[in-house]
């Protein structure tokens, strides 16, 4: 960790500003500078990571430019995904070994009138609560420790497209092209952009809400998409190919048959039923390094058949997780005939990383910090975030190349790796290359006095518009 790495990361974090400038920039302005200024934000400032608290700890100012440019400015999400994943698929290092990783993250609301908010299954409360669900695509490659999250689409509920929710989708910029897609749908459409890309990828891992579509997994199968796709314990599969076709008519008298039904005997089995029955062979597997030891776990492997919602008949595998608690995680995979066991069973556990993903974007980068509640200003937020967690991936990669680890050093701990850089020691390197300016107290006054201005003007708008409403009425 050389010092003068170290002091060039600020500049490393301005020359990543200028790759993206462009992504930033309208056809009538260039406000592309306050995006420097909330990365600048959300990596070196600890909490409180909105619009207004960047804009007065970093620039001393009011806010409202950087408000307008996360709300309102037109400037394309889009644009800023496709350079993240335009400089990874350029990189050396990444051409091959890549994966996705399709993922929700839920954050709790206080009220309902933010873009997409609704009672809906919160996955970190664990229970049903007024939240506000983003669909994530991550990118990791393991060989290298990289992960980045590249694409976001909001999940909006069923009603917020009802007649009834006309005035809180205008409220919140909602497109009127946009229309309700289940979360499955908002996974395909990242894809197939990403696919569209040419990003390098050998697999795409998600969890059983994705899995257990038997549309999703279908799709991908037909995008020559390898998955490894979790499915819940319950999932039924055949373990022979059972025959499908249309009855043939038994009586005279009655309709003919036409539709496509099972025509085998054998009926199908629960994965949780295969893994209790004698006949399932385990084997024990250390799954990776981690730095509270080696991960070890059960893993039985065998093909099985399924049918897709049409009654097309699917050959997958089934890779059944059985870890000493005895907690199961079943997988499905559409990988070829000859695939290996252990290659089946190392696909299998690659969601690991969605967890780093996620934990970084939101503990290390404020992404669990947004207020707004625009449309556009979510979008926004996600497509800086996930521009921040590649700018981190990006230094990682840098001085993993420049700074070997010294192999010495991994003997005297008696480990077979070093531990690499994590998000948060890239950022305690940047708040000391980058440090927070301290505001004088002639200074501090004068950024109060106006927040106080702006709080009062905030709240006469708002009486003057309930006056109206009530002299209306």
């Amino acid at each position: 960790m050389p010092a003068h790495a170290v002091e060039r990361l600020g500049d490393d974090l301005h020359d990543f500003w200028e790759r993206f400038r462009a992504c930033f920039r309208t056809r009538t302005r260039d406000t592309s500078e306050q995006a420097y200024w909330y990365w600048r934000g959300q990596l070196t400032m600890e909490d409180g990571r909105n619009f207004a608290n960047i804009a007065r700890r970093l620039q001393g100012g009011d806010g409202q430019a950087l408000q307008q440019f996360m709300s309102d400015s037109p400037w394309s999400k889009q644009a800023a995904c496709a350079q993240i994943q335009e400089e990874i698929r350029a990189h050396p290092a990444l051409q091959q070994g890549g994966l996705l990783i399709l993922d929700e993250s839920s954050d709790e609301k206080a009220g309902a009138a933010s873009a997409g908010a609704g009672r809906q299954h919160n996955g970190r409360l664990g229970k049903v609560e007024l939240s506000q669900t983003t669909v994530g695509l991550a990118y990791a490659h393991p060989a290298t420790g990289t992960w980045a999250l590249i694409e976001g689409e909001l999940f909006l509920p069923e009603a917020w497209f009802t007649p009834a929710s006309a005035a809180r989708r205008q409220a919140v910029g909602l497109p009127a092209e946009r229309t309700f897609a289940s979360k499955p749908d908002l996974g395909l459409q990242m894809i197939r952009r990403v696919q569209a890309r040419g990003l390098p990828f050998e697999l795409l891992a998600c969890d059983d809400l994705y899995g257990k579509s038997r549309v999703f997994r279908a799709t991908l199968d037909a995008l020559h998409i390898p998955y490894a796709a979790e499915v819940p314990s319950h999932t039924q599969v055949y373990l022979q190919c059972p025959k499908v076709g249309v009855p043939r008519r038994r009586h005279p008298r009655g309709k003919t048959p036409t539709r496509l039904k099972v025509l085998s005997r054998q009926a199908p089995h629960e994965v949780r039923a295969l893994a209790r029955s004698g006949q399932t062979t385990w084997q024990r597997v250390a799954v990776r390094n981690t730095e509270r030891g080696e991960l070890i776990a059960d893993f039985a492997v065998r093909p099985v058949w399924t049918l897709t919602a049409t009654l097309q008949v699917r050959r997958e595998w089934l890779v059944i997780r059985r870890d000493d608690d005895g907690q199961l995680t079943c997988v499905l995979l559409n990988a070829p005939k000859a695939t290996p066991p252990p290659i089946l069973i190392e696909r299998s556990c690659q969601r690991y990383f969605t967890e780093r993903t996620y934990q970084d974007a939101k503990s290390e980068l404020g992404w669990a910090d947004f207020q707004a509640r625009k449309y556009r200003a979510w979008e926004h937020q996600t497509a800086l975030t996930a521009a921040a967690t590649w700018f981190v991936a990006d230094v990682k990669l840098k001085w993993r190349e420049a700074y070997a680890r010294d192999p010495q050093l991994a003997r005297q701990f008696a480990v077979e790796v070093l531990p690499a850089l994590s998000t948060a020691n890239v950022r305690e390197l940047l708040q000391a290359v980058l440090p927070l300016p301290q505001l004088t107290p002639q200074q501090a006054r004068e950024l109060v006095a106006t927040h106080l201005v702006n709080r009062t003007r905030s709240t006469a708008s708002r009486l003057r518009t309930q006056r109206f409403h009530e002299d209306s009425g």
